[in-house]
C-alpha cells in the first residue's frame, strides 16, 4: 500500500513538473511611451492563446510575458504587438499601424527598422480596443 501512495505522488509531481516546463518567460524589447502604450501592448499579447501573463514597463521599454510554448511563440507574440502599432526587436509595425497611434504613444523611431517591417503577412490576432481619448502627459 506504502509503495502505491509514493508512485502516485511521484507520478503527480512528475505531471505537475511537466505542465509548468512548458511555461516559458520572456523579456522583450517593445517601444512605446505611456500608460495608453501599456494598455495597448499587454492587452494585443494577452488575447494570444497560451499566454498567462504580460507586463510592459515603460521606463526600460521591456515586456516580461509568460507563455506555453506548445500553444504560442515569440513570433506570435511580436507580431500581434507590431499590429497593434509597436515595434518590437523582430517586427516593425506598419506606417500605417504606427500612424494611428495618439499622439503622446509616437516615439522615435529606429531608421533600419524597414528591413524587418511586418506588412501583414499573418493574420493580425490583436483584438482592437477602443481608444478613451485620454493622453497622457509622457513624451
Amino acid at each position: 500500500m506504502k509503495t502505491k501512495l509514493i508512485s502516485a505522488i511521484a507520478v503527480f509531481l512528475f505531471i505537475g513538473f511537466t505542465v509548468k516546463a512548458e511555461n516559458k518567460l520572456e523579456k522583450i524589447k517593445v517601444k512605446g511611451q505611456c500608460d495608453m502604450c501599456e494598455n495597448r501592448i499587454e492587452t494585443a499579447v494577452k488575447s494570444l492563446d497560451g499566454v498567462s501573463s504580460a507586463q510592459w514597463d515603460k521606463s526600460n521599454k521591456s515586456l516580461t510575458v509568460s507563455y506555453d510554448d506548445k500553444k504560442t511563440t515569440t513570433q506570435k507574440i511580436q507580431t500581434s504587438i507590431a499590429m497593434a502599432g509597436h515595434d518590437t526587436e523582430m517586427f516593425s509595425a506598419s506606417e500605417s499601424g504606427y500612424d494611428k497611434l495618439p499622439d503622446c504613444c509616437q516615439y522615435k523611431r529606429d531608421e533600419n527598422r524597414k528591413k524587418n517591417n511586418h506588412h501583414g503577412t499573418t493574420e493580425s490576432v490583436y483584438k482592437k480596443v477602443e481608444k478613451s481619448g485620454a493622453c497622457c502627459e509622457n513624451k
